[in-house]
C-alpha cells in the first residue's frame, strides 16, 4: 500500500466520520465546523485522485463561500439545541440506523454495490493532463450535463430567494 493509498483511506475515513458528526451533533455551529472539515477531506480526496482543480474549487466554493452562508444562517436564526431530541427521538435514531445498515447490506449482497478499494488513481486510458482540467470539466458541464447544471443553478436560486424571504419575514 503506497502513501497515496494511505492518504486516500485516511481522508475518506475522516470525511465519513466528520459527516456523521455533522448530523449527530446537537450544536449547530459545531455541525457547521465539522462540515468544513468534511469538505476539506473531500478536497484532499480529489488531490489523491489527481484532480487538483476540483480540489481547489471544493475548498474555495464549499469550504469558503457555502460555509460562510451556512454559518450566517445559523447565527441569524439563533438555533438552540432541540429539547425533544433526548427523550423522543433516540429510539427512532437507533431504528433508522439499523434500517439503513440493513438496506446497505441488502444492496451489497445483491451485487448493486461494488467495492474496488484499489482504484485510487486516474481513470485508465485518460491522459493525466486532461483529467480534472478546467477544459474537461467545462466541456462536460455545458454539453453532457447541461440540464442537471441548469437545474442545480435554479435550485440554488430558489434557496437564496427563500432565505431572503425568511429573513425579511422575521423583521
Amino acid at each position: 500500500m503506497t502513501g497515496v493509498d494511505l492518504a486516500f483511506w485516511f481522508f475518506g475515513t475522516l470525511a465519513v466520520v466528520t459527516s456523521v458528526l455533522v448530523i449527530t451533533n446537537r450544536n449547530p455551529v459545531a455541525s457547521v465546523l465539522f462540515l468544513v472539515i468534511a469538505f476539506f477531506s473531500l478536497a484532499a480526496l480529489f488531490v489523491t485522485l489527481h484532480s487538483h482543480f476540483l480540489a481547489a474549487i471544493q475548498v474555495l466554493v464549499y469550504a469558503g463561500a457555502i460555509m460562510v452562508l451556512f454559518l450566517f444562517v445559523v447565527m441569524l436564526l439563533n438555533l438552540g439545541q432541540p429539547q425533544w431530541f433526548d427523550v423522543q427521538a433516540r429510539p427512532l435514531v437507533i431504528v433508522a440506523a439499523a434500517l439503513g445498515a440493513a438496506f446497505v447490506g441488502l444492496l451489497w449482497k445483491g451485487g448493486l454495490l461494488e467495492w474496488t478499494p484499489t482504484v485510487t488513481g486516474p481513470a485508465a486510458g485518460v491522459p493525466e493532463d486532461v483529467l480534472g482540467s478546467v477544459e474537461a470539466i467545462g466541456s462536460a458541464l455545458y454539453t453532457v450535463y447541461y440540464l442537471p447544471f441548469i437545474a442545480t443553478a435554479l435550485l440554488l436560486l430558489i434557496a437564496m430567494v427563500g432565505a431572503v424571504v425568511i429573513a425579511r419575514r422575521e423583521r
